[in-house]
């Protein structure tokens, strides 16, 4: 069946057409939001980690000690290569440190006091990795092996929307460091935008922003390489 012109006058009908197609688009706009659920905020998490190889992103640090209500800041650049877990954050304000993992070693280095300590991560790796790389490619399926899962609402944070998961330790031993972690995914990169780190028995935390993220930029080998001067203190700190 097709349009049908009631008026003699080309103009009312052109105008008929545009009211028309309108309120049309201010319907379909006023339909209400998706209606996020922990099923589909998964599925979502899994699709974005399937293809996720490699990330560069600034990051913040924020510190904060409960018992004299202070919060310490660093912040800096990241980069993290999934396929041999290598990561490289570079701190540079207020003080520049150094943090490298590559494998099963982490190492932390300050130039103000030329001191790198060494730290083999051996058994408690999959502890850590459930830190230092937690949203970063991880698969639902392996999130929930070591977490109890619950979705916490859509938030907007810095401008970006945002899908808060809460995660809680399923393991005696991950609760006794680590009681909650909540992360915020970004929706439009279904990268982590922040996570909040809360040790157990304190009122401690330390949240982590992420900003200008990209994702499976090549990135040099250089970048993981251990690049203090040779003369540096090298400690091996016990547990």
């Amino acid at each position: 069946m097709g349009l049908t012109l009631t008026s003699s006058k080309p103009g009312f009908f052109l105008a008929s057409v545009l009211t028309t197609l309108f309120c049309l688009s201010a319907s379909l706009g006023a339909q209400s939001p998706q209606k996020w659920t922990i099923d589909s905020v998964l599925n979502m998490v899994d699709a974005g980690a399937r293809d996720f190889r490699t990330l560069t992103a600034n990051v913040e640090h924020l510190k904060y000690t409960d018992v004299v209500k202070d919060i310490s800041k660093e912040s800096g650049q990241m980069w993290l290569r999934k396929k041999d877990d290598k990561m490289r954050i570079e701190f540079s304000k207020p003080d520049p440190r150094t943090i490298l993992r590559s494998g099963d070693n982490l190492f932390v280095y300050s130039p103000k006091i030329n001191r790198v300590e060494e730290y083999n991560l051996g058994k408690n790796r999959a502890l850590v990795d459930q830190y230092l790389e937690l949203g970063f490619g991880t698969r639902s399926e392996n999130m929930k092996k070591s977490y109890e899962v619950a979705f916490g609402g859509e938030q907007e944070l810095d401008g970006r929307k945002t899908l808060l998961l809460e995660l809680t330790p399923k393991s005696e031993e991950m609760r006794a460091q680590i009681s909650k972690v909540q992360v915020w995914m970004d929706e439009s990169s279904w990268l982590p935008a922040q996570q909040k780190f809360f040790e157990a028995g304190s009122g401690d935390y330390l949240l982590i922003r992420y900003s200008d993220a990209k994702k499976n930029l090549k990135i040099d080998e250089s970048r993981f390489k251990s690049d203090w001067p040779k003369n540096v203190t090298k400690v091996k700190p016990r547990g």
